[in-house]
């Protein structure tokens, strides 16, 4: 496929705003059943082996739609060095932390542990790369957000913190890069002329490139390629890393990264359910009252739900 670049000063199109919301609720499913595919495939892999089945399967499906799609990718050298850069904050080193980490916790707390990310996400766009200013009402909702997730872990997740503390660490050290991440997105690439799933493309491609270099030392432990195992990877890479990353892109260009970044509020509902259902994880009252409270904060943070009349739309 020919790639053109765009224009230097050519803006990226805007993706329908219609779309928005439900390709935000299908990024927070699909990233919420990540969880549980990554616990099935540790049952026969190890965890950089997860993360190179994550990635090589992901950056597949994203190649095949782009060839359909016929999308232009950068010739700017730039771009792939910022691209480069989103490939290991973005994709290698949190999804090597977040599989390892899940050795030591359930499925549905690494997934709570996940809606940190709007907290890194705000520090790093706001603090340092000063791409987006956060008002009263989204600094509420981000609050109300994290007291309903504390609500969702409950005093039981506290008890397994104090026997997890170095996996509890890798899972915090994930959630910052993503939120440095995405605020390196907004700042850097975002006025690059390229569409969420020609940038989606670039850095889960290079991310895959990365891990396939590095197979003769992830594959000294020979995989157990079960039937489960195979599955939850395809559907691992081709929808979590794959589409999801498109559907996150085109959120991200069309809210911010703060915004875009709440997504993660509906993945702990997701993952605590799939828990339950597949892998047999109890629910308490203090799980589905959370998740009210989270939404309420994604309705704040959104701008959705306003707190007095001095909160401009």
């Amino acid at each position: 496929m020919t790639a053109h670049p765009p224009p230097s000063n050519a803006r990226t199109p805007a993706p329908d705003g219609r779309a928005i919301p439900a390709q935000f609720a299908l990024t927070g499913i699909a990233w919420g059943a990540s969880f549980l595919f990554i616990a099935i495939g540790l049952t026969g892999l190890t965890p950089a082996q997860v993360v190179w089945s994550r990635l090589v399967f992901g950056a597949l499906a994203l190649a095949a739609i782009v060839a359909v799609r016929r999308e232009r990718l950068p010739r700017d050298p730039r771009v792939w060095g910022h691209l480069s850069v989103i490939a290991v904050t973005f994709c290698v080193a949190p999804y090597l932390l977040f599989a390892w980490a899940q050795q030591h916790v359930p499925s549905g707390l690494a997934s709570i542990f996940n809606a940190t990310t709007p907290i890194m996400t705000a520090i790093m766009a706001w603090l340092v790369f000063r791409v987006e200013k956060l008002d009263a009402g989204q600094l509420t909702g981000i609050g109300v957000g994290v007291a309903g997730v504390a609500l969702i872990i409950g005093p039981g997740a506290g008890a397994d913190m104090t026997d997890s503390v170095i996996a509890h660490l890798a899972l915090l050290g994930a959630t910052a890069c993503y939120g440095f991440s995405l605020a390196y997105m907004r700042r850097f690439l975002g006025d690059t002329g390229m569409s969420g799933l020609a940038l989606a493309a670039g850095f889960v491609g290079i991310g895959a490139l990365l891990m396939l270099a590095a197979s003769p030392w992830t594959f000294r432990t020979p995989p157990m390629w079960s039937p489960e195992v195979v599955a939850s990877m395809i559907a691992l890479g081709s929808i979590g890393t794959g589409l999801a990353y498109v559907w996150n892109q085109n959120t991200l260009r069309a809210w911010g990264p703060t915004r875009a970044s709440t997504v993660t509020y509906i993945t702990p509902v997701i993952g605590v359910l799939l828990g339950i259902a597949i892998l047999g994880e109890r629910l308490s009252w203090n799980e589905p009252v959370g998740a009210g409270i989270v939404f309420v904060g994604i309705l704040l943070v959104q701008r959705r739900l306003r707190l007095g009349s001095r909160i401009r739309a």
